[in-house]
């Protein structure tokens, strides 16, 4: 079992910028894949970013070259730096997990709010 917190969302102005942090405890040693999904209201959960133990990024196009995802050395820490913020880029952000032996079968946080004014 892995158990994340996540931290740091909050009322922006667009064009601001934010940062999350996610703490993750449990069977941290597992641990092989950690991200950020959103969900904004009306609208399906979607993937924004992930970073796997050897550093590999992935980003959703929509958010490729104002978001950056990075990790600490212990590999159980990973923020979201959250810069140029848009309007659309207002959602619940949820950090994710998965463990080395399950894949893609993802812990989840209960999220925090990104909300950005126009």
């Amino acid at each position: 079992q892995v158990q994340l917190v996540e931290s740091g969302g909050g009322l922006v102005q667009a064009g601001g910028s934010l940062k999350l942090s996610c703490v993750a405890s449990g069977s941290i040693f597992s641990i092989h894949v950690m991200g950020w999904y959103r969900q904004a209201p009306g609208k399906q959960r979607e993937l924004v970013a992930t970073i796997d133990r050897g550093g590999l990024t992935n980003y959703a196009d929509s958010v490729k070259g104002r978001f950056a995802i990075s990790s600490d050395n212990t590999k159980t820490t990973v923020y979201l730096q959250m810069n140029s913020l848009k309007p659309e880029d207002a959602a619940v952000y949820y950090c994710i997990a998965d463990q080395s032996y399950r894949p893609g079968r993802y812990y989840w946080g209960k999220g925090t709010q990104v909300t950005v004014s126009s």
